[in-house]
C-alpha cells in the first residue's frame, strides 16, 4: 500500500466502506491519520471491525491491525452527524452523486474539502520515489486505452501499475520502484474530487453526452473533464483525441495556449492496417491505438517497442470479449459499453447480433447505434429500461422484453442460428440489477456456460 508522511497526524472522515474506501482507510492507518469511516451497509462496517489489513511493512501492519479493531486511530461514526470541524477532508467514493447528496453541504459548512483517494494519491507523491503519471480521461474508450498504455509501458521494462477507475484502488497497491509510471484510468467523479494532481501526460480521449443526471447539463460534464488539464503543469504533455469532435471544438482554448510540442492532437491518420492487433479492430480501436502510441512516445519509448507491444496486448474483460462459441453460434460480452455511443461499435462489428441490452438508462435514446441497427437481428431488453428500448427498437427489428439478463440469454440463445452473434452490450449502466458492470458481464458469462 502507499503510505505517506504527508496524512501523518492529519484527521479524516471516510464515507464509503467498498474497494477504495477500504484501501484508503488502511493507508490513511498505515501513514499515522486519524481517522472515522462510516458506511451505509452495516456489514462493511462490521467487515472492517474485523479485518486485518495487508502489508510487507511489519510496523505499517501493526498500525493498521490495532487501527482496526481499536477506536484509537479508526472510530465509527456517520459524518453526517458529527462535528466535522477541524477534519483535513472528508473521503468519499466517487460514486456519491455530490450534487444531490448532503454531505457536500455539511463540508462546505464546516470548511473541509471532500475529495477522492485519487486526491490522496495526488498529496503523496512528493513521499514517494521519482516516478510519471498518466492520467486519462474521456467518455468512451478510457478502459482499453489505460490498458494499453499500460501493457506497452510494461512490455517496455518500465516498472508500472493501473489504477484509479480500472484495477486495485491505487493507494491498495504497493509504490512503484524508481523511475516507474502510474497509469489512471480518471472518470469525472474522480477528477471532481481530485484538487492537486499534476499529471505528466494527460489524456482527453473523447466526450459525448454522459452522467447528466450529476451535472448542470452536458457543458457542467465536460467542463469537469476539461479540470485535468487545469490541474496540470503547462510544461507537462496533453494530448488531445482530435478525430472527436466535442474535443476539436476546445483545442484552440486558452487552457492550451504556450503549450508548444506538449500539446499533442492525435488523430487516426497514421493507423493505416490494424490487421497484426487482434484485439484492436475496428475505428474505434484505431483511435485508442493511436492515443496510446502518441502517450508511449510522450514517455520516450522507441516505436519498435510500441509496435510489437501493440500486437500483444490482450484486450480487456467485458469489452467484446468472447466467452464462446456454442453450435456456431457467438457469444460476446460487452458489458462495459454502458452508454449507447460505447455499444455502437460492438454493433458494427458483427454482422448478425442477437442484442441483449438495458439497464439504468443514461440517455432516452439510442441514436448512437441506429446506423448499426441493420446489423441486429432481434433485440432483447431487460432492466429498469427495457420497456422504453423496447418501444424505441421495435419499428426496426424483432424485440422482446425480456426483463432480465439470464432470460435474455435463454431466449437469445434459443433464436440465435449458427454464424449469428448473442452480443451483451447494455448500453446502460448495470446498477438497477447488478452491483458494477463486471457483475454483469460475469452473470452473462455463467447464463452462457449453463445453456450446456
Amino acid at each position: 500500500m502507499i503510505v505517506s508522511d504527508a496524512f501523518r497526524g492529519k484527521r479524516y472522515a471516510v464515507l464509503g466502506l467498498a474497494r477504495s474506501g477500504l484501501a484508503t482507510v488502511r493507508a490513511l492507518a498505515a501513514s499515522g491519520a486519524q481517522m472515522t469511516a462510516w458506511d451505509s451497509n452495516p456489514d462493511a462496517i462490521e467487515e472492517l471491525r474485523l479485518s486485518r489489513a495487508q502489508s510487507r511493512d511489519v510496523d505499517a501492519y501493526q498500525r493498521v491491525s490495532t487501527s482496526l479493531d481499536t477506536n484509537g486511530v479508526l472510530d465509527f461514526q456517520d459524518p453526517l452527524e458529527i462535528d466535522l470541524a477541524g477534519f483535513d477532508g472528508v473521503v468519499v467514493s466517487p460514486g456519491v452523486p455530490l450534487n444531490r447528496h448532503p454531505i457536500a453541504k455539511r463540508a462546505a459548512d464546516a470548511g473541509v474539502p471532500v475529495i477522492g483517494d485519487i486526491e490522496l494519491f495526488a498529496q503523496a507523491r512528493a513521499s514517494l520515489p521519482p516516478h510519471k503519471v498518466v492520467g486519462i480521461t474521456g467518455t468512451n474508450g478510457k478502459s482499453t486505452t489505460t490498458a494499453l498504455i499500460h501493457h506497452i509501458v510494461k512490455a517496455a521494462g518500465i516498472p508500472t501499475t493501473l489504477g484509479g477507475n480500472i484495477g486495485l484502488p491505487i493507494l491498495g497497491q504497493d509504490p512503484l520502484a524508481a523511475g516507474g509510471i502510474y497509469v489512471l484510468e480518471l472518470s469525472s467523479y474522480q477528477i471532481d474530487l481530485t484538487f492537486s494532481l499534476d499529471c505528466d501526460v494527460a489524456v482527453l480521449l473523447n466526450i459525448t453526452p454522459d452522467h447528466l443526471d450529476r451535472y448542470d447539463g452536458f457543458a457542467g460534464y465536460a467542463g469537469s473533464k476539461m479540470r485535468l488539464f487545469e490541474m496540470q503543469s503547462s510544461n507537462h504533455f496533453a494530448i488531445l483525441g482530435f478525430d472527436d469532435p466535442e474535443v476539436r471544438s476546445r483545442s484552440a482554448l486558452p487552457l492550451w495556449f504556450n503549450r508548444g510540442e506538449k500539446l499533442v492532437l492525435s488523430t487516426i491518420d497514421e493507423i493505416t492496417d490494424q490487421s497484426a492487433w487482434p484485439t484492436l479492430q475496428g475505428p474505434h480501436n484505431a483511435q485508442n491505438a493511436a492515443v496510446a502510441i502518441a502517450v508511449t512516445r510522450a514517455l520516450d519509448i522507441d516505436d519498435a517497442m510500441i509496435f510489437a507491444a501493440l500486437k500483444t496486448y490482450p484486450g480487456l474483460p467485458h469489452r467484446m470479449e468472447i466467452v464462446l462459441e456454442r453450435g456456431g453460434v457467438l457469444f460476446v460480452n460487452d458489458s462495459k459499453a454502458t452508454n449507447p455511443t460505447s455499444t455502437a461499435p460492438a454493433l458494427a462489428a458483427y454482422p448478425k447480433i442477437h442484442w441483449i441490452l438495458g439497464g439504468q438508462a443514461k440517455t432516452n435514446d439510442l441514436d448512437a447505434c441506429a446506423p448499426h441497427f441493420d446489423h441486429v437481428v432481434a433485440a432483447y431488453t431487460i432492466g429498469d429500461s427495457a420497456q422504453m428500448f423496447a418501444d424505441l427498437l421495435a419499428p426496426h427489428m424483432v424485440v422482446s422484453n425480456c426483463g432480465d439478463l439470464k432470460t435474455a440469454v435463454g431466449v437469445a440463445a434459443e433464436a440465435a442460428r449458427s454464424g449469428e452473434t448473442v452480443l451483451l452490450s447494455p448500453a446502460c449502466a448495470s446498477f438497477d440489477q447488478f452491483r458494477d458492470f463486471e457483475a454483469r458481464g460475469d452473470a452473462f458469462r455463467v447464463a452462457v456456460e449453463a445453456l450446456g
